[in-house]
């Protein structure tokens, strides 16, 4: 009788993440010089990381290469098939090559591998085999633990191609703090989609100049009612004499004030003193959290600079149409 598919996911799942624990233990042992190797070359090249492999490598190497360009490594997958067909090209000098093989016989990687070696060009390796011709002809071959494979018949690549993605996830992190890689460098290597619109600086969202809802703290309270009507902020910025963001006055807080007289009570009167503000630093989404980290969501929010003199305003409806969530 055949086990449930549930209980052979959870069976696959299982011997991967053995097999990711295996390959833990061989970063803290036989593998540590050579992952320290790796990342100092990678860091010390002029050119560019060259990823290539076959088959099932070859589409984790291009997804190991995607995350390294996008982390801040000048990296490119080159295809072994169309390297000897013009491709190798691609390489030149001041590149590293990184090779992706569970076998390490791959004969589709020869021809990189000579073009590499005539140009005195640094290799990697990503393989389970310490005596293949690969590790053998590269100066650092990283050897992955040879752990089972989660398909039940040992054939289809599964565990093997886990490892290889992990380590190469683990080498572009470890890449990405050595170099001081950023939230704002990934920002701009990012400026599509959620992703980019949560990383963009709130300069890109904010309104500037006689677009801010501003006033004295002396205006009458009709004043500050008309101020907030045309500019649709739903509040007022309130300066002192400095021009310094003294308060400020929401709908909410005119509410309990139009029993007063429009024309005599002033700003000074009825102001928050203590608003929530922003500064030119943050980016779309510390602004977001900071917009909703409250008892009371606030809807529009004060960009300041280190003086507190308001350089900008943003309304949260500027940051929905911006992409950022």
């Amino acid at each position: 009788m055949t086990a449930s598919p549930l209980l052979t996911a959870c069976r696959a799942l299982q011997t991967e993440r053995q097999g990711l624990e295996q390959l833990e233990g061989a970063l803290h042992g036989p593998m540590q010089e050579g992952f320290e190797a790796a990342l100092d070359a990678i860091l010390a090249m002029k050119g560019r990381l060259i990823l290539t492999g076959m088959g099932k490598s070859g589409h984790i190497g291009r997804k190991i290469n995607a995350t390294l360009a996008s982390t801040g490594t000048p990296s490119l997958f080159l295809h072994p098939a169309e390297a000897a067909h013009g491709d190798l090209g691609m390489v030149g000098p001041g590149d590293v090559v990184l090779y992706l093989s569970n076998s390490g016989e791959t004969s589709e990687l020869a021809a990189i591998l000579l073009h590499a070696a005539r140009l005195n060009l640094t290799q990697i390796a990503f393989t389970t085999k310490a005596t293949s011709t690969l590790a053998q002809s590269v100066q650092i071959p990283l050897i992955i633990p040879a752990a089972p494979e989660a398909c039940p018949m040992g054939l289809a690549p599964t565990t093997s191609c886990l490892l290889q993605l992990a380590l190469g996830d683990a080498l572009a992190i470890a890449l990405l703090e050595q170099r001081g890689f950023n939230a704002h460098d990934f920002g701009l290597l990012h400026p599509a989609g959620t992703l980019g619109a949560q990383l963009r600086p709130v300069g890109d969202f904010m309104h500037t100049g006689k677009a801010m809802p501003l006033g004295r703290e002396d205006m009458s309270l009709r004043a500050v009612i008309l101020e907030i009507t045309r500019k649709s902020f739903g509040c007022v910025g309130i300066l002192d004499g400095n021009g310094q963001l003294a308060g400020l006055i929401t709908d909410g807080d005119l509410r309990p004030a139009l029993g007063r007289d429009l024309d005599t009570t002033t700003a000074r009167e009825i102001m928050n003193r203590t608003p929530l503000t922003g500064t030119a630093t943050m980016r779309a989404q510390d602004i977001r959290r900071l917009m909703n980290d409250r008892p009371v969501p606030v809807t529009s929010l004060f960009i300041v600079d280190d003086e507190r003199r308001p350089i900008g305003i943003i309304h949260l409806h500027d940051l929905l149409r911006g992409g950022c969530p």
